[in-house]
């Protein structure tokens, strides 16, 4: 009898983004790979054992970022360590959650891409992309589509990405108001997240936006809070009962449940406390700048 010959591995290293796309569509097995951050980890402990992998290392243009006038485009293999040290002027909140990624090493290898691509309802840069309301690029041979990232998040670990496509870029506004995100955890460095939240605050257009991360199914938004009524045309009548409303009303948007990492009525509890200091905060920022 003769023993079956060892499954072969694949393993494709392009050049160039057209060339990933191709070879994509060619190895529909085959899974991308840039920091690699999340999938190694999985690959170590059993828990996946890829057929093939796209090495998006060689990408140069997936990790160059571009001033986009009234937005930021971040390539899909920019670095966390980059986008703290590089763009926490305009893009404060996602700096912010950047910085709480795991490790120097880590943060050195991952990639806001990756983050995207796993999809995990704890990813530490979701709730900031939800909070400005980011757009990601999808690239297939077919060419190029955008997805709002609150259209791209479909269930635990699940997204809008369809096989054979590549994310290659986020672009995402900049800050025109103080920013802030909040995480929850059991220590302060390499940790995920029992629950976070992100919160962008536009004085001139009198809006709020929201990100909640590690409480639901998916990253959540909060759109009864954001609606909630604040005086901006005086700005002194801002008080505590005003921010614990809004942090009553998104804990009441989150959909977490009970797991090892805390119970769905921590979570609760812990994002109405986020929510109503961030919102003091960005609030106190707003009009300490305008001097009202």
């Amino acid at each position: 009898m003769t023993a079956a010959a060892p499954a072969r591995f694949g393993f494709h290293r392009p050049a160039a983004v057209d060339e990933a796309v191709r070879l994509l569509a060619e190895h529909p097995e085959a899974v991308p790979v840039a920091g690699g951050t999340d999938l190694m980890v999985a690959v170590n402990y059993r828990l996946a054992r890829p057929e093939a992998m796209l090495d998006l290392t060689g990408l140069a243009e997936l990790r160059e970022w571009s001033d986009e006038g009234d937005a930021v485009r971040i390539g899909s293999g920019v670095p966390y360590a980059r986008i703290t040290a590089e763009l926490a002027t305009v893009l404060p909140g996602l700096a912010a959650a950047a910085r709480t990624v795991g490790s120097p090493q880590i943060r050195n290898r991952g990639t806001l891409g990756g983050n995207l691509a796993t999809a995990s309802p704890a990813g530490d840069g979701h709730p900031p992309l939800l909070a400005t309301g980011a757009s990601v690029e999808i690239a297939t041979t077919a060419g190029v589509r955008y997805v709002p990232v609150s259209e791209f998040y479909l269930g635990p670990k699940r997204s809008a990405l369809r096989p054979g496509e590549l994310i290659t870029a986020v672009t995402v506004p900049k800050a025109t108001g103080p920013q802030q995100f909040l995480k929850v955890g059991t220590r302060n460095a390499m940790v995920i997240a029992v629950c976070s939240f992100a919160l962008a605050l536009d004085p001139e257009a009198r809006r709020l936006g929201t990100g909640i991360g590690s409480a639901g199914p998916v990253p959540l938004t909060a759109p009864h809070a954001e609606a909630i009524e604040l005086p901006w045309s005086t700005p002194a009548r801002f008080d505590n009962t005003l921010a614990a409303e809004f942090g009553r009303r998104v804990a009441a948007a989150a959909r977490p449940i009970d797991d090892v990492r805390g119970t769905a009525e921590y979570r609760r509890h812990a994002l109405a406390v986020c929510a109503a200091r961030a919102l003091r905060r960005v609030w106190t920022a707003a009009h300490e700048r305008t001097g009202r």
